[in-house]
């Protein structure tokens, strides 16, 4: 018995100084993602209504970042293959992208490719 009651109290103590340890680890943070200049909600498969806003007016030099209000899995793939979010799952948002030159810019979801949209950046 008493070798069982050693065995978890050493446990214990193991833990106790694994959680102390962490607390007083590095200072060091990580990384900060910035905030993109215009966020796009993806709101579901409905054809040009899946986005919003659509369409969407941006300034050059800003950048876009589409966040997944859906229950289920989306992305967002320009047609002209310059940007793609990769598969965002239910709430998650994609890394701000940066639109450094102006013109219309058409993307869609390829999971499901009736989802449409279209960035104007002036």
């Amino acid at each position: 018995m008493s070798l069982l009651r050693s065995s978890v109290q050493l446990s214990i103590l193991a833990v106790t100084f694994a959680l102390a340890a962490t607390a007083c680890g590095s200072s060091s943070t990580a990384p900060t993602t910035p905030a993109a200049d215009v966020t796009i909600s993806i709101v579901g498969v409905n054809a040009a209504q899946s986005f919003s806003p659509n369409p969407t007016t941006m300034k050059v030099g800003q950048s876009v970042a589409f966040k997944n209000n859906d229950t289920i899995a989306h992305d967002a793939t320009q047609d002209a293959a310059k940007f793609n979010t990769g598969t965002l799952g239910a709430g998650a948002t994609s890394a701000a992208i940066a639109m450094p030159t102006a013109g219309t810019f058409t993307y869609h979801c390829s999971i499901h490719p009736g989802m449409i949209g279209t960035i104007t950046v002036q």
